[in-house]
């Protein structure tokens, strides 16, 4: 009884911490759907019949996409506990031999479906475009929703506040408001995210409430609109203006796909209680409460939300509505920080500086060039707007753009992973995407109206990751053709045809198998190479997080007189290198724990030439030193050991298994060497290349490559900064890539 009263205990703690970062969105969009939605010819059409019908038509869109499609459906399509286009991605791409991107698996089942997609590259190009799309979508999002939801809450200044009631102090208040909030963001959403939570809990009360009060002071026959039958009538009275009019109405459901992105940080069943108990109807009696004012009062639609405040509450709930639009703009902004990494993870965007701001909150970071392109955005779509009905509609493009990237995925996911018949892919696809499709037609109509916005924003971020992608991908597989080949590195013998200097040299290569051609460049034109060589390939795979446990993969290159290794660090699309890792001493002493279990498995003396790759657990290892035991025969390696549930740490020797004399001879020796050239330092040692097209390309590819690609690469930050390699250490080597 305990136990359970624990897990229902967490569970509402969790569903409480939500409605601060996941609904912050969805809970301030009471502000402007009615303005937006009669806006141009319907208001011609403004009577009680017509209100009646915008308000069944709110409900039910608000019924069927949050609670039904994403609510009760989409949330279970997670990957490893994430959600998100990329998580929909990388789930449907581990279950078919599908991705573009490096180290996908191999596929678990086979369909007609599924050899098709995998026979035609372009499917792929094209889905993976897809995913990209909506990935821009959201990131428009980042820029359109601080913009809406601020200018929103301050024009209600226009009610109230005389001599404030102009339109350019409203932009300039709001754009005060933007400054502060984007130039806050480096201080990390985790020093203030106490107060989200209670912050929206007021907001929906108060709407809740004053939604209640206008349903019974102002019109309670409001609840008949319940019925979808009053859609119908809706339509048959206002026909095409009617249907021009849903680009407004989706605005009700802007902040639903945060539900499925935010998943990581929460469960699934929390979002789903937050949703149901709080946001639902909250949100529901605001709608019905808002129509049923404006029933009475049809010439207050352009201020329907401020209008519908008692006098008596007006200004407790403007201040609340405008730290409301600060939360729900802080959760959007950290959403898009969190999409650009996903994306640099995946190798489809320049890299950036990511900062983890949080300590103890794994998805809380920080990217200043995204941060100020946002800023800048978002001000210039406020102040060349002004009108939250232009912005209202760039809103409505982008959202509805990513809810239907997210349908199309679902059907693929239904279909591949759940292992469902294809006709339950067919009606999601059908029922969902008829809905939303009708609304994207409507939005799309708006497009001169200033839905051209989010369309112009996800073409540019789209085209700069599409040739980011392109220009990476063709650079990896020129490695892959131009690989030293083992029988050349061993004709060299084991002092690989030069001087070996004492030291380690970290060789950086994206190959997971095979020696770069950067290594062949630096022998051929330097007389000395280090006593021990590591490959070190720092890779992104497609899941969510990579456990410590599985992080490290050591393997032996050649004979192990050659001192040759490879070590291949792996992380998730959402894992964050953190600035203090001690990655020198946890890489040797994961290739020395290879040496120790090399040695308990194997009695041969010479690993094959390219070795076995072994899993290195290093969870429990907080710390790692290398040094030399003066007390010792040979070398000592330590690492400590810190237990969970004691304040203590334990320093760790490593002790070799019983064996022959030889054998253990032999492995003393290395580990010697390793902790001699530990002592005598390390050296990082990476490719500084040009990546050029042949000259016998296309014009296209010429100017993808020479031109788009080389602007990117120049103006991002160097792999040096990205991989956090100290620059007096570092070794560069120049090379030139035809691809």
């Amino acid at each position: 009884m305990q136990l359970h009263w624990k897990n229902y205990k967490n569970l509402l703690l969790l569903a409480y911490q939500s409605l601060g970062v996941v609904y912050g969105d969805l809970a301030t969009s009471p502000l402007y759907v009615y303005k937006s939605t009669f806006y141009g010819r319907l208001r011609d059409f403004q009577d009680e019949e017509t209100i009646f019908g915008v308000f069944s038509l709110i409900f039910w869109t608000f019924t069927l996409i949050p609670l039904l499609k994403y609510v009760l459906i989409v949330l279970s399509a997670d990957d490893n506990g994430e959600g998100g286009t990329f998580a929909l991605y990388s789930l449907f791409c581990r279950h078919a031999k599908f991705s573009l991107l490096p180290n996908q698996q191999a596929a678990d089942e086979e369909s007609s479906l599924k050899r098709f997609l995998e026979k035609h590259k372009k499917t792929r190009t094209a889905l993976l475009l897809i995913v990209l799309f909506g990935a821009c979508m959201v990131i428009g999002d980042g820029v359109l929703t601080p913009a809406i939801s601020v200018l929103s809450s301050i024009s209600g200044l226009h009610i109230r506040a005389e001599g404030l009631s102009n339109a350019a102090m409203v932009v300039l208040i709001s754009c005060v408001v933007l400054v502060g909030l984007f130039a806050l963001q480096h201080r990390g959403t985790h020093r203030v995210a106490f107060l989200f939570a209670p912050i929206v809990i007021i907001w929906l009360l108060c709407i809740g409430g004053i939604g209640l009060y206008n349903i019974l002071y102002w019109n309670p026959r409001i609840y008949q609109a319940l019925s979808p039958l009053y859609i119908i009538k809706f339509f048959k009275l206002t026909g095409r203006n009617g249907w021009l009019s849903l680009g407004g109405i989706l605005l009700c459901i802007t902040g639903s796909e945060a539900m499925f992105a935010d998943l990581g940080h929460f469960t699934a069943a929390s979002i789903r209680v937050a949703f149901i108990t709080i946001i639902y109807p909250c949100l529901t009696l605001q709608y019905m409460g808002q129509a049923a004012y404006l029933t009475k009062n049809i010439s207050s639609v352009p201020i329907s939300f401020h209008a519908s405040i008692p006098s008596s509450v007006f200004w407790p709930v403007f201040v609340v509505a405008t730290l409301a639009t600060i939360v729900a703009s802080q959760a959007v902004i950290s959403a898009t920080f969190s999409i650009v990494k996903q994306c640099l993870s995946l190798g489809c965007f320049p890299r950036v500086k990511v900062v983890h701001t949080s300590r103890w909150i794994r998805g809380q970071i920080y990217i200043p060039e995204i941060n100020w392109i946002l800023m800048v955005l978002c001000l210039a779509v406020t102040i060349g707007f002004r009108d939250t009905t232009l912005i209202g509609n760039a809103y409505g493009i982008a959202c509805i753009g990513v809810m239907f990237v997210t349908t199309w995925m679902m059907a693929l996911i239904i279909l591949f992973v759940w292992q469902k018949n294809s006709i339950f892919a067919l009606l999601f696809l059908l029922f969902f995407g008829v809905i939303e499709g009708t609304y994207l037609s409507s939005s799309i109509m708006k497009v001169p109206q200033g839905g051209w916005a989010p369309l112009a924003l996800a073409s540019v971020f789209m085209v700069v990751m599409y040739v980011w992608h392109y220009g990476t991908r063709r650079k990896y597989l020129f490695d892959m053709q131009n690989k030293v080949s083992m029988k050349w590195i061993l004709g060299l013998g084991p002092s690989l045809g030069i001087v070996r200097v004492p030291g380690i040299g970290l060789i950086y290569t994206e190959l997971v198998t095979g020696v770069p051609s950067i290594f062949s460049h630096f022998v051929t034109n330097l007389p000395a190479f280090h006593q021990v060589l590591v490959f070190v390939c720092v890779k992104s795979v497609q899941v969510p997080y990579v456990s410590p446990d599985e992080r490290y993969l050591i393997g032996r290159i050649g004979p192990r007189s050659y001192r040759m290794y490879r070590c291949i660090v792996r992380y998730g699309y959402k894992d964050v290198q953190k600035d203090n890792y001690n990655f020198e001493d946890q890489l040797i002493v994961s290739i020395a724990e290879f040496i120790r279990m090399e040695a308990e498995e194997s009695s041969s003396c010479d690993g094959s030439p390219e070795g076995r790759m072994a899993v290195i657990p290093t969870s429990e290892r907080s710390s790692c030193l290398v040094v030399r035991d003066a007390d010792a025969a040979g070398p000592s390696i330590y690492y400590e050991l810190e237990s969970p549930n004691l304040n203590r740490r334990r320093r760790v020797r490593f002790e070799l298994p019983s064996s022959p004399k030889v054998e253990n001879s032999l492995v003393l020796e290395e580990l010697a060497v390793l902790v001699e050239a530990k002592d005598a330092g390390v050296a990082y040692v990476l490719g500084h290349s040009y990546i050029k097209a042949r000259k016998n390309s296309s014009f296209v590819k010429k100017f993808v490559i020479d031109v788009a690609y080389s602007f990117l690469r120049k103006n991002c930050r160097g792999p040096s900064v990205a991989l956090n390699i100290p620059h007096i250490s570092l070794i560069e080597v120049g090379m030139i890539y035809y691809v």
